[in-house]
């Protein structure tokens, strides 16, 4: 079941009308901050159901016109809360990772203790950590506890972002038009088709023809992806989809911002301004896949995404769908990439996760860059 309150942990907003999409992101803006604390003087509480800690934080919530809700959400998923002095705060799933690295800490081995023993052991290394922390509170839990110092995280806000990406995209691209967009707690994403731009994909599809392969129902695309949590930049991916069922193709080559030593609003419009160049250079990353000949493509299909660290069940369907559609006749590297790509339609139809979903892009658009003769062998595969 997909959680519709915002505060919650596993909230998953999913827009197909971009003013949709931009108040939710607007929204949630207005009902977050961010401040700077020693993290020195950081410390994790567990909190229990029944818990007296838990019934005065209720009460707190209640008085301040807060959803209680958002202390039983904490106690059903990470069961902590992070105590600066005398202020309490939940702690959202997602700032756990950027709390063990302020710690300084990491291993599987801390999810299997019991609570009380896991904050000890974070509280024991909080003590020696040094410098600023900069903590994002957003719909009343902390979501993420990120470096505060001057050449540390630098914060770019979420609205702006995609409010620039609208604004240079309908400016300069006269086809483009909103596809669709999520709001999860780590990241946020629209995806923008580009229609009407002709030279985005004039040569390659004149190398598709030259290998007698058809270009219809293929579009070009830009997702642009951001998060203030800490799990990734302001980036941007030059795309296609594919085919009836609007496969996405990651064309690789994306244009990357981080949030760090002073990134500004000022260096993301900068990107969005190489995007045209960019695509076209992605776009290569392709066609190149089309003069990659393969003898034994199911055996190289498995070798790639074994390199890639794709789940196994994954694979296993994406590889029988190669094979129900293309056979076991040598083809190109191309027609491989494609068939891994269907693994996100998989997913999509699965109603994963946005967050998962554009990982998982990212994943894919690793095989562009492999060496694909490597994986090409005879014989039979083991997994």
């Amino acid at each position: 079941m997909n959680e519709t309150r915002v505060f919650a942990d596993g909230y998953r907003g999913v827009f197909q009308n971009q003013e949709d999409f931009l108040e939710c992101i607007k929204s949630i803006g207005r009902n977050s901050f961010w401040e700077r604390k020693t993290s020195r003087n950081l410390r994790l509480v567990a909190i229990t159901s029944g818990s007296r800690v838990e019934e005065e934080l209720k009460e707190k919530y209640a008085d301040e016109g807060l959803d209680e809700d958002i202390i039983t959400d904490t106690i059903i998923n990470t069961g902590l809360l992070l105590k600066v002095k005398n202020q309490y705060y939940p702690v959202r799933d997602c700032a756990v990772k950027s709390i063990l690295d302020r710690a300084g800490i990491s291993g599987a081995g801390l999810r299997r203790v019991e609570k009380n023993v896991y904050a000890r052991i974070l509280n024991d290394c909080l003590k020696a950590a040094k410098g600023e922390a900069l903590l994002r509170i957003s719909e009343g839990k902390v979501s993420a506890v990120l470096g505060g110092d001057c050449h540390d995280y630098a914060v770019l806000d979420m609205e702006q972002v995609f409010l620039h990406s609208v604004d240079y995209l309908t400016k300069n691209f006269k086809g483009c038009s909103y596809l669709a967009g999520f709001y999860e707690h780590d990241m946020a994403s629209a995806l923008w088709e580009l229609s009407g731009e002709d030279g985005l994909l004039d040569a390659y599809k004149k190398e598709l023809a030259l290998h007698g392969k058809t270009t219809d129902e293929m579009k070009p695309v830009v997702r642009i992806t951001t998060s203030d949590t800490g799990s990734g930049g302001a980036n941007i991916y030059p795309m296609l989809v594919s085919g009836s069922e609007n496969i996405t193709i990651n064309l690789g080559s994306p244009l990357r911002l981080g949030h760090r030593n002073g990134t500004r609003i000022t260096e993301f419009d900068a990107h969005l301004k190489l995007l045209y160049g960019k695509y076209q250079l992605a776009v290569g990353n392709l066609t190149r896949l089309l003069g990659i000949e393969i003898m034994n493509p199911v055996n190289c299909m498995k070798g790639v995404m074994d390199k890639l660290g794709i789940p196994r069940k994954y694979e296993a369907e994406a590889v029988d769908l190669f094979t129900a559609q293309y056979g076991e006749d040598p083809c190109t590297a191309h027609e491989i990439y494609f068939g891994i790509s269907e693994i996100l339609y998989m997913l999509a139809c699965e109603g994963e996760e946005g967050s998962r979903i554009t990982r998982m892009e990212e994943t894919i658009a690793r095989a562009l860059s492999v060496n694909w003769t490597e994986y090409d062998i005879p014989g039979i595969y083991k997994w």
